[in-house]
C-alpha cells in the first residue's frame, strides 16, 4: 500500500510540474520540441493533444535517454554501445564518438545465443548472400519463392510437428495481417487481457466481436465461452459463425506462461478454435525447444493455430503460422500479408534453416540442445537469486522473461541509469506498456550468458575503475538503498 501510495504521489508531482510547465510553453517562456498543431489550425480537432502526449511531453521526455540507445555489435551476451549526451534535457542527442565496450546485455531477445556473427549461421548465411544476394525484390506469388523459402517452411513444419507452414517477414505483421483473413463479422474472438499488441491490431482489422478475459483466469475464459454458446450473437441470438481463442506462450511483460492444457481442455469442450502466439516461447521452452507446447508435452495438433516469430531464439527476423494443410493453402491465397509482402531475404531465411537444425541436433552435433539446457539452468539460477533477495518478481519460474518491478516513476530511469555506469545493459518499461502504477525492469535471460556473467560483471564503470558488484547485488542496492543515489523527479 505504501509504494502505491508513493508511485501515485510520484505521478500526481510530476503532472502537476506537467502543466506548469505546459503553460511556460504556451507562452513561448520555454520552448517545446514536440509535434503540435499549426496555429492556422487551432480551430481544428487536434491531431497530437491528448494525455499520452502529455505524457510524452512532461514524463517520457526526462527519462527518454534510457530508450533508443544505440548499439554497434552483435547483441550478444556482451555489446558495445555507442555513447550519446543530451544538452537540451533528452529532446535531442547528440553522438560524443566514443563507445561503451562489453555491456552486459539483459535486453535483447537473443535467448539461444544464435544472434552472433561467427559460427555455423552466420557462415551459411554469408554463402547463401553471395549465391542469391540480399533482396528478393518481389512477393512469394509472383517470382519471388525462392527453393530456400520452401526449404524453411517444411523445417518449420518438422520443427513443430505439424503438417504445413508459412513464414512472413515482419513477426507484429503475422499476427495482425493473418488474424482478420481467419475471422471476420459474425466470429468471436476470446483474447487474454494482456496480449501483444500485435493480436489486439489484429483482432480489431478483423471486424469480430472481441471479448476480453482476465490473465490466464481459465474461470474466466470459461465463462465467456458459456455466455458465447448459450447466447450466441447479440439481438439475433444466433449461434457465433466461429469463437477463436487468442492466447500467448509466454507473456512478454509479465514472463508468465499460458495454462496451455486448461486452455485446450476448454477449446475441447466448447468446440472453439484456439490461435496461440509462440513468439517468446518458441525455442526457449521445453525440454526439445519446441516451445509451450513441447513444454507442457501435449500434441502439436490440439492447437488449430501455431503462431511464432524468427527474431528471438533464431536470431533472425520474420514470423510463421502453421498447423493443418488446409489452413495453410487457405492463408497463401487470403492472408494480406502472404499476398502484397515482399519475400524474406535469403541470407535471413538461411538464420532460420541453420539455426533450426541446430536445435533439432540435424547438423550432427548438440550445440542447439546443450543452448537450451543452458537458457533453462540461466532462467531458474537468475530468478531463484533476485527472490533470495528479497525482489517483486513476475512471471514463471521456467520463463526467461524476468519482470523486476520498480514501481515509481523515478526509479525507472535511475535503475537503468545506475546499471549502465556499471556495463550492465538492462530494458525499463512504464506506461503506456504496463499499468501506471507497475514500472518495472525487464530482463531476458540468453544461453549466452555464463553465471559469472549473471554473478558478477567485470571490474570498472564506464567512467571511473571502481570494483563492480554482481548484477543481483546491484539491484538490492539500488533498490533497497536509494539514499545512495539521485532519485531527482
Amino acid at each position: 500500500m505504501m509504494v502505491a501510495v508513493l508511485t501515485y504521489m510520484s505521478y500526481g508531482i510530476l503532472t502537476i510540474f506537467g502543466y506548469v510547465r505546459d503553460f511556460l510553453r504556451h507562452w513561448k517562456i520555454e520552448r517545446c520540441h514536440i509535434a503540435s498543431e499549426k496555429e492556422e489550425q487551432k480551430d481544428f480537432v487536434p491531431l497530437y493533444q491528448d494525455f499520452e502526449n502529455f505524457y510524452t511531453r512532461n514524463i517520457y521526455m526526462r527519462i527518454r535517454d534510457n530508450w533508443n540507445r544505440p548499439i554497434c555489435s552483435v547483441p550478444g551476451a556482451k555489446m558495445d554501445l555507442m555513447e550519446r549526451a543530451t544538452y537540451d534535457y533528452n529532446w535531442t542527442f547528440e553522438y560524443t564518438g566514443w563507445v561503451v565496450q562489453d555491456v552486459i546485455n539483459l535486453g535483447s531477445y537473443n535467448y539461444l545465443g544464435f544472434a552472433e556473427n561467427t559460427g555455423p549461421c552466420a557462415d551459411s548465411a554469408a554463402e547463401v548472400t553471395m549465391k542469391y544476394g540480399v533482396g528478393v525484390a518481389s512477393t512469394r506469388q509472383e517470382i519471388g519463392n525462392l527453393d530456400r523459402h520452401e526449404e524453411m517452411e517444411k523445417q518449420v513444419a518438422r520443427f513443430l510437428g505439424v503438417e504445413s507452414a508459412m513464414a512472413f517477414g515482419m513477426g507484429f505483421a503475422t499476427n495482425s495481417m493473418n488474424i482478420p483473413a481467419l475471422v471476420g463479422k459474425g466470429c468471436l474472438i476470446l483474447s487474454d487481457e494482456l496480449n501483444h499488441a500485435s493480436l489486439v491490431l489484429g483482432a480489431r482489422l478483423s471486424g469480430s466481436t472481441i471479448r476480453v478475459f482476465k490473465h490466464n483466469n481459465m474461470q474466466s475464459l470459461e465463462k465467456l465461452l458459456r455466455e458465447a454458446v448459450v447466447h450466441g450473437q447479440p439481438r439475433t441470438h444466433r449461434p457465433w459463425k466461429k469463437i477463436l481463442i487468442v492466447v500467448e506462450g509466454i507473456y512478454s511483460m509479465e514472463g508468465s506462461i499460458v495454462r496451455l492444457p486448461e486452455v485446450i481442455a476448454l477449446k475441447k469442450r466448447y468446440r472453439a478454435y484456439l490461435y496461440l502466439d509462440e513468439a517468446h516461447s518458441i525455442g526457449a521452452l521445453g525440454p526439445r525447444g519446441r516451445g509451450v507446447v513441447d513444454y507442457f508435452g501435449l500434441d502439436p495438433c490440439d492447437v488449430d493455430v501455431m503462431m511464432g516469430t524468427f527474431t528471438k531464439s533464431f536470431g533472425a527476423a520474420g514470423g510463421y503460422i502453421a498447423g493443418k494443410r488446409e489452413l495453410i493453402e487457405y492463408l497463401r491465397s487470403h492472408s494480406h500479408s502472404a499476398v502484397y509482402a515482399t519475400s524474406m531475404s535469403p541470407p535471413v531465411v538461411e538464420q532460420i534453416i541453420t539455426s533450426m537444425k541446430c536445435i533439432m541436433g540435424e547438423d550432427g552435433t548438440t550445440i542447439g540442445s546443450e543452448r537450451v539446457q543452458q537458457l533453462a539452468e540461466n532462467t531458474v539460477y537468475f530468478r531463484k537469486r533476485l527472490r533470495e533477495m528479497g525482489f517483486i518478481i513476475y512471471g514463471n519460474n521456467d520463463s526467461p522473461v524476468v519482470p523486476m518491478m520498480l514501481y515509481m516513476p523515478a526509479k525507472i530511469a535511475a535503475f537503468a541509469r545506475e546499471m549502465l555506469k556499471r556495463n550492465i545493459g538492462v530494458v525499463v518499461v512504464g506506461f503506456p506498456a504496463t499499468p501506471i502504477i507497475e514500472s518495472r525492469a525487464r530482463f531476458c535471460i540468453s544461453a549466452g550468458h555464463s553465471k559469472n556473467m549473471l554473478d558478477q560483471d567485470e571490474k570498472g564503470a564506464i567512467t571511473n575503475s571502481l570494483p563492480v558488484a554482481g548484477l543481483s547485488e546491484w539491484c538490492w542496492l539500488l533498490l533497497a538503498k536509494p539514499d545512495l543515489f539521485s532519485y531527482t523527479l
